[in-house]
């Protein structure tokens, strides 16, 4: 099955009102430990891409790098929608343009990697951290905002928030504690940029999140590599579908450790082939609601009967 990425495009005010009620197009996804699967859809209709700010002076010392092509700037207001699979609004990637998004981090033994080699050829994704991986990890998703890409969010604990039995109310405690968590941990403002686990996206809570001003992302192309057994496989099935396509962005999980030894090899090929990789930024930052913000610290602080220090509680009695 084929499954399209989350393409972006800079929002005029004008198209505020009407995009918190996005157009949704049914995609049968089945839901799982990564955003899932999704039935093929037709290419989109091609459309002029807008104006979009320069990308900055390079100071990468790789010569070889892929870079940056092109920065856009995306404006929220309304909760826009982007990805082909499900949102078809909105087309601003030309011929031969790639955007990075990775999902499910930060992850320790993996998102480094994958910051390492986008930090090699000099460019930019953007990540949709979980909010329970970001308290788990915050030095580490520090290090993802710091480095100058793009955080958005994938809820607070990966629940699908379609499944039978969840409330609107529960899938918006999902939605804003992982916004808060997310914020809290990268310990600067993150952009307003949302996906879905699964992919799957209640219309109720597309409207949610419009009156939000959060842009949703689906996807053009899913790179399904939690399927994938080794590294080359991740990047087999990356460069079959943009060949196919010719574009899109592409999804992807940090999470997952033959993704991250991947990316490297993957940017390179993306490079050699004459594919350019196009970085989006959010025109606002995002705004925590005190509530769940206080949520958080609440959940976080578990106190125990013994409020003893650590040092006092345990020692070292046999080696170093």
């Amino acid at each position: 099955m084929r499954a399209s990425a989350a393409c972006i495009v800079l929002v005029s005010a004008s198209l505020a009102a009407g995009a918190a009620s996005a157009q949704l197009l049914p995609s049968p996804r089945t839901t799982g430990t990564s955003s899932a699967n999704a039935a093929p859809s037709a290419p989109p209709a091609p459309a002029p891409a807008p104006a979009v700010a320069p990308a900055p002076a390079s100071t990468c010392a790789n010569p070889d790098a892929i870079g940056v092509s092109r920065t856009v700037e995306i404006d929220t207001t309304g909760g826009p929608g982007f990805g082909f699979e499900h949102f078809r609004q909105h087309d601003f990637l030309k011929n031969k343009e790639v955007v990075l998004t990775f999902d499910d981090g930060p992850w320790l033994d993996t998102t480094p990697k994958v910051l390492k080699a986008l930090a090699d050829q000099c460019t930019k994704a953007t990540f949709f951290p979980i909010g329970k991986h970001a308290t788990y990890y915050p030095e580490i998703l520090k290090q993802v905002a710091e480095a100058g890409h793009s955080v958005g969010n994938h809820t607070w604990s990966h629940q699908d928030l379609a499944k039978k039995g969840m409330t609107v109310e529960k899938a918006k405690e999902e939605i804003e504690k992982g916004i808060s968590a997310v914020r809290a941990s990268a310990g600067q403002p993150t952009a307003p940029f949302f996906r879905f686990p699964a992919l799957r996206h209640p219309p109720e809570l597309v409207t949610y999140l419009g009156e939000r001003n959060i842009a949703i992302f689906s996807t053009d192309m899913d790179s399904f590599d939690f399927t994938a057994r080794k590294p080359e496989q991740v990047i087999n099935k990356i460069m079959s579908k943009l060949e196919k396509h010719g574009k899109g962005i592409v999804l992807m999980h940090d999470f997952q450790k033959n993704t991250a030894e991947a990316v490297a090899d993957l940017l390179k090929q993306l490079k050699d082939k004459g594919y350019k990789i196009v970085h989006m930024k959010a025109r606002d930052p995002i705004k925590t609601l005190p509530q769940y913000d206080q949520m958080l610290v609440q959940e976080q602080k578990l106190p125990t009967v013994s409020q003893r220090p650590t040092a006092s509680v345990v020692r070292t009695i046999e080696g170093n």
